[in-house]
């Protein structure tokens, strides 16, 4: 008899995301050893890591579970395995990797850029086999669908990185080392399946090489639109295919906003292009940096080739040619705590002019001054954001933050001082020394990672006409933020509370205005967002920013409540308070007030600060208090924040 319980307990299989299998990790060299906690399991899992110098003319590192830490493969070279340096990838670990004293990957003072591919169903393998020089060498595979990206190299003989590269309809045949066009394959349908390659037919009868005999090689396997992932199983997050430029930007539909994409052109001689948004892929018109894997150059910094949009990727210079890339989705998981998606963070005058101990990579950063009248008129509460460019990532300030939005103002981008830009971990910020005297004095950072639920960024050209916009949201945004970013313009707000008929200024106190032309009369949903024909949100070629909020269960909410005169519980559904609680009156004026527990969210008196204003920061009042559920508005708060029938919105964190 069936014991229905124990069926009923059974676990199934768990969602897999794409955090579980890929990552670009930044570090600097320290010479001696470290450990790369990049959270992707290398240990039980297998996989691949493929690590440059960015600054330095060192060879590119490859090193996968199957070869083992001895054994290393290097591009731009044709050698096979190197195996006399032992203190490059020390172990595989279940939440990354080490690695070891050698200069090439861990040189004191150098920054490098690890990638980490782990190995999983749809998306990625490594299989190794001899070669027997026969007709036919069919060897297994556990992709669970047809590779469309194959790299495949000899490991115990010199030869050239051979690439299979699915251009939509062929395979094209290239060189991972070289800067060759492309040489078509055909379907190859005979050879590569969802279970198994045939590298002695691929060698026989398209090229040689793939199957010599005696020869050792290990191919890397990858899928394309397989499905798979995310809470429903479905989701792509890797996609290999082909593109043609025409005269202007080409843009490239996968679905989804890449996080990593490498790029060669295939019908003619090129060089092979990684990008990458921790190293800097930004929008159109914003700076880019790339390494090639065909030569040992330095990253090259400051080019412009396009860069990410919420649906794929755009691609910048013009004229008819033809280009292979392959693409790895950015993030996709709801996250379960604040603390992983928001920090805060107070500089003091006297301290480092740099951010610390931010607990992950930052997709928006917010910075402004906190004290002095000096700070009036200065404009110093700034927007800076990883799709604008967080400026090139650097551990010491080279004038090229991030083009500045700020909030107190109608300036458009970068017509303020731009003074944010990322360290060469790409998680921390510095700021150039000038910014941190006495004029200036205290600061407060506030740092938000987009996720699925919780919050996301989306830049995008405006159309002219009443159109939809994609983002990646997951669900339906309650807070929208857009700016226009190429002409000077007020910050223009959506919120659920009052609807798509009506919005609200960031920028001022004032109350809220009707007019159909910004939203449409049409509410965002989980996929796209609506704007109407108002140059402010929606000019034909203009450029701007949205940054969207939601509410995520424990992590975030974006609600309403209407004031009491006193003292009421805001429940947002939290167990140890808010960390951060943003309001702002909607039936009347009122300012947007702002709080963190970093300045304090306590029983006394609590700092703000107000977004739409250079006044310094108040000390002395007393308006909300810490609950557990979310925050307390206190009776003594003034009709801003709690007047007797009065409307209000609010954004806590937890």
């Amino acid at each position: 008899m069936l014991n229905k319980k124990a069926l009923a307990g059974t676990p199934s299989t768990p969602p897999a995301f794409v955090e579980d299998v890929f990552s670009t990790f930044l570090y600097t060299g320290n010479g001696s050893s470290q450990s790369i906690a990049n959270s992707v399991d290398l240990a039980t899992k297998g996989g691949m890591v493929w690590i440059k110098d960015r600054g330095a003319t060192y060879t590119h590192y490859v090193a996968d579970t199957v070869g083992g830490t001895s054994n290393y493969l290097r591009t731009p070279l044709s050698s096979g395995y190197e195996t006399s340096v032992t203190t490059r990838i020390t172990s595989f670990d279940s939440s990354g990797f080490s690695i070891g004293s050698a200069g090439s990957v861990n040189n004191s003072g150098n920054n490098f850029v690890s990638w980490t591919f782990r190995k999983q169903a749809k998306f990625m393998d490594v299989v190794t086999f001899t070669g027997d020089g026969a007709t036919t060498q069919s060897i297994s595979h556990a992709l669970g669908s047809t590779p469309r990206f194959i790299i495949v190299k000899s490991t115990s003989n010199t030869a050239n990185w051979k690439v299979l590269a699915w251009d939509g309809t062929n395979y094209q045949i290239l060189y991972l080392n070289l800067t060759n066009a492309g040489s078509s394959a055909g379907t190859l349908t005979s050879y590569v399946s969802s279970t198994a390659i045939d590298f002695g037919g691929i060698s026989t009868n398209i090229e040689s090489g793939f199957n010599t005999n005696g020869q050792t090689y290990v191919a890397y396997l990858f899928a394309h639109n397989a499905g798979g992932f995310g809470t429903s199983g479905t989701d792509n997050v890797i996609s290999c295919g082909t593109f043609t430029s025409g005269a202007s930007v080409t843009s490239v539909t996968l679905g989804y906003e890449p996080q990593y994409v490498l790029i060669k052109r295939s019908d003619d001689v090129g060089t092979w292009i990684v990008f990458d948004t921790m190293r800097g892929y930004t929008v159109q018109g914003q700076p880019d940096n790339y390494l090639s894997p065909n030569n040992s150059d330095a990253e090259v910094t400051g080019s412009n080739y396009g860069g990410p949009t919420a649906t794929g990727f755009d691609w910048y210079p013009s004229g008819t040619q033809t280009y292979i890339y392959m693409a790895i989705r950015r993030p996709m998981k709801v996250p379960t705590t604040g603390t992983s998606v928001f920090y805060s963070q107070t500089i003091a005058q006297a301290d480092t002019i740099d951010s610390t101990n931010v607990p992950f990579p930052p997709d928006l950063v917010n910075t402004f001054s906190r004290n002095g009248t000096e700070r009036s008129g200065l404009n110093l509460f700034q927007f800076a954001d990883r799709l604008r460019s967080l400026g090139t990532p650097n551990n010491t300030f080279s004038g090229s933050g991030c083009p500045a939005l700020v909030s107190s103002s109608t300036d458009a981008e970068g017509a303020s001082a731009s003074y944010i830009q990322l360290k060469a971990d790409s998680q921390n910020i510095t700021r150039g020394s000038g910014w941190n005297n006495s004029i200036y004095g205290n600061w407060i950072n506030y740092f938000f990672r987009r996720a699925s639920g919780f919050m996301d960024a989306v830049c995008f050209s405006g159309t002219g006409s009443a159109t939809t916009f994609s983002h990646n949201l997951g669900v339906v945004p309650e807070l929208m933020i857009v700016k226009r970013r190429n002409f000077a313009e007020s910050w223009f707000v959506y919120n659920q509370t009052i609807g798509n008929t009506k919005y609200t200024l960031l920028n001022y106190d004032l109350g809220v205005y009707t007019d159909s032309t910004f939203w449409n009369s049409t509410s965002p949903t989980a996929t796209v967002f609506s704007l109407g024909t108002n140059t402010a949100v929606n000019n034909s070629a203009d450029t701007y920013v949205a940054y969207l909020f939601a509410t995520c269960a424990g992590v975030s909410k974006v609600g309403s409540y209407t004031g009491n005169g006193s003292n009421q519980t805001i429940n947002c559904g939290f167990t140890a308070g808010a960390r951060f609680v943003l309001i702002k009156r909607t039936d009347s004026t009122g300012d947007w007030y702002v709080w963190d527990t970093a300045r304090g969210i306590i029983s006394g008196n609590d700092p703000y600060l107000l977004l739409n204003s250079t006044a310094a920061e108040v000390t002395s009042t007393d308006y909300i208090d810490p609950v557990s559920s979310g925050f307390e508005i206190s009776s003594t708060a003034p009709a801003a924040i709690n007047a007797n029938g009065g409307s209000f919105i609010f954004m806590a964190i937890a």
